[in-house]
């Protein structure tokens, strides 16, 4: 079984584990290579037990710990073979990683997981998404990107357990002061960031009464509400008929709760169409998130 624990995610830095007990990968490596361990620790993953590393795109938010982490452990850095030319320029690599470089929209082996990548649209050199499983479970992980395609929505069907942006609220981010009007442009760009109604409307495409976890990353401290996102899929999911998913929402400072991918295999199947129920809020009143 595939589990996931989020060690941050937002401005200051992105940086999640996914896991399957005989396989550990970090999911980029946003955080300083000190958060990263202790915040591994914190969730019981051992920083020296870990086997590779996944980059969705070079961005800062989503690398800045490649340099001292990478140093100390030669992992695996698994990622394009155009976002290895701007890490190898730009990222600072004190030591060369024993790169795995792959194609993008490839499927490939990776210990006992399976690891799938495809491209999204977000304003990096080579952005891409991923679905990781194993035999018994399924994790679609989309991060920073500006709009759903097509091809999106085919490669994250079936999932157990998502991992979606839902950076902004269209009606907080036009009525933000903070922001020139350029910047807020950029953001809604087709190359920018995903919205609430955004990442909703993709969820409503891909709810199934098996899905188990939707956990919403990259929430903007400024233009998003962790109860305003999380209402908004809830509704999505419901409206699909997964009215059993439980909604999370990541943290820039805190480890979310590590989350099994897939209900158990012997777990009973959902009623087809399922009476409309409250959905439990897993989290406390999280804090708000950075957007950059």
């Amino acid at each position: 079984m595939v589990r996931f624990t989020v060690l941050g995610s937002g401005s200051s830095g992105n940086c999640a584990v996914i896991s399957t007990g005989r396989t550990t990968l970090l999911l980029d490596a946003g955080l300083s290579a000190k958060q990263i361990c202790l915040r591994m620790q914190e969730a019981g993953y051992d920083p020296e037990g870990l086997d590779g590393i996944l980059i969705t795109h070079e961005h800062q938010d989503h690398t800045r710990g490649l340099a001292v982490f990478g140093a100390k452990r030669r992992v695996p850095l698994l990622c394009t073979a155009l976002t290895r030319e701007v890490l190898e320029r730009d990222a600072g690599l004190r030591v060369a990683p024993p790169w795995q470089v792959m194609q993008t929209g490839s499927r490939f082996a990776f210990g006992d997981l399976w690891v799938e990548s495809f491209p999204v649209p977000h304003d990096a050199v080579d952005p891409v998404g991923y679905v990781i499983e194993d035999a018994e479970s399924r994790l679609g992980v989309l991060s920073d990107v500006g709009y759903v395609t097509n091809l999106i929505r085919d490669r994250l069907t079936g999932a157990d357990s998502l991992f979606i942006e839902a950076n902004y609220c269209q009606h907080l981010l036009e009525a933000d002061v903070k922001r020139p009007w350029a910047t807020k442009q950029r953001i809604a760009s087709r190359h920018g960031h995903l919205s609430n109604d955004q990442a909703a409307e993709l969820i409503s495409h891909l709810a199934h009464p098996r899905l188990q976890h939707v956990m919403l990353g990259h929430l903007s401290d400024d233009c998003n509400r962790p109860d305003t996102a999380r209402q908004c899929i809830q509704h999505a999911l419901l409206a699909g008929g997964a009215a059993r998913a439980r909604v999370w929402c990541a943290e820039r400072r805190r480890v979310s709760p590590t989350l099994e991918v897939a209900f158990p295999p012997d777990s009973p199947q959902p009623p087809a169409q399922p009476e409309k129920r409250a959905v439990a809020r897993p989290l406390a009143e999280p804090q708000q998130l950075g957007l950059f």
